[in-house]
């Protein structure tokens, strides 16, 4: 059984809350992060392009600092 997820309203549309990003791969001129959604299995993780994040910097950020380490 899947959790109910954690969604906020921004500017009058949903939006999921990234639990963590583990990975990150370079695909043309982007980079694109393994997604671990909050309040989902990890059936559900996903690729997103950075541009599809806008309200993830702070998990990105925390990312690149463990990634850096």
């Amino acid at each position: 059984m899947d959790l109910v997820p954690l969604l906020t309203i921004i500017h009058k549309e949903e939006e999921y809350k990234v639990k963590e990003v583990q990975k990150h791969k370079k695909c043309g001129k982007e980079i694109q992060y393994l997604v671990y959604w909050k309040g989902y299995r990890n059936k559900h993780d996903q690729l997103i392009a950075e541009s599809g994040l806008p309200h993830a910097k702070e998990v990105i950020e925390d990312y690149w600092t463990r990634y850096s380490s």
